[in-house]
């Protein structure tokens, strides 16, 4: 029996090739593109959601010559539909691994400031190793990683923690610790000193992360506990961006010492009473023999945490 909200279905009437193609009309809100994803010609892909509609009892989409969206049904349908995909794609790498061979997917998330893992070379030396398995890279902010991990949507992500704050709800090991840098344009006045204090900096422009975010919550902690205010006119969600505002001067950042050695066009000063961030790579209790693997390369030993 499957039951998704208030439908019921009896065993073998529903299809995965029927789950695939209600997930791709509903990601890309067409049919035809749906068909396109699916390789296969629109009209057999239509003919297998109208049949499973009438299994259902409900229709899933509505269809006009303008759009495709969801009806409530579809709405109710679309998260259970993506969770039996997922769970057939699980128990079929779990049979490969019985096996001896490691398949299905790996989906690694990381910050834009990953420093303590190579993290390109390692996917290089995993798919060298298992070409079997289909690899997803998606960035950004530590804590929506740490819940994208507990929700099982990602299964290894790399991250960066305020020393006051550890991983939860997930598998956690650290990695490196690092302090923070002043990230300034060429031209502006402190560029020639060696180092520099919270107190100097706190009179200058920011270039920063966002309220809330555990990037942001580095700095703005130790400047809170050194009783200073400071401007934060400027909040980018990428690394990249803060480098490129600083360089054109509209503010000075603080970023990991370890990744400014991949930016250029901006000066970097040490400052003597910085805070520290701890970088860690974190996963799901339920390892998925890909992940394992994948933390296996990375000398994370299985039951580690």
């Amino acid at each position: 029996m499957f039951v998704t909200a208030s439908i019921c279905i009896q065993d073998g009437s529903m299809e995965l090739q029927q789950l695939r193609y209600v997930v791709a009309v509903a990601e890309t809100n067409s049919f035809t593109r749906a068909a396109e994803r699916c390789l296969v010609v629109q009209s057999a892909l239509s003919h297998q959601i109208a049949r499973l509609e009438r299994e259902l009892g409900a229709r899933l989409f509505e269809r006009t010559s303008r759009r495709v969206r969801l009806t409530p049904a579809g709405a109710a349908f679309l998260p259970a539909a993506r969770q039996s995909l997922e769970a057939a794609e699980r128990a079929a790498a779990e049979v490969a691994a019985a096996v001896g061979e490691v398949r299905g997917r790996l989906a690694v998330g990381l910050i834009p400031t990953v420093a303590a893992v190579d993290v390109p070379g390692a996917l290089r030396g995993f798919r060298q190793r298992y070409p079997e398995v289909r690899i997803s890279l998606r960035a950004g902010a530590s804590e929506e990683l740490v819940e994208q991990v507990k929700q099982g949507t990602t299964d290894v992500a790399f991250l960066g923690l305020p020393t006051t704050t550890r991983p939860e709800g997930v598998e956690a090991r650290e990695l490196a610790r690092d302090r923070l840098v002043a990230v300034v344009a060429p031209n502006h006045p402190l560029a020639d000193e060696p180092t520099v204090d919270l107190r100097r900096l706190s009179a200058e422009v920011f270039v920063d992360l966002p309220p809330n975010t555990a990037g942001r919550a580095q700095s703005d902690q130790a400047f809170s506990a050194a009783g200073l205010r400071r401007d934060v006119a400027f909040e980018v969600t990428t690394a990249y961006l803060t480098a490129r505002l600083v360089e054109e001067g509209l503010g000075i950042a603080m970023l990991p010492a370890a990744y400014v050695t991949q930016l250029s066009g901006v000066v970097t000063i040490e400052v003597v009473d910085a805070p520290a961030r701890v970088e860690y790579v974190v996963w799901n209790r339920s390892r998925t023999p890909a992940a394992a693997a994948f933390l296996g390369l990375l000398d994370v030993p299985p039951g580690a945490g």
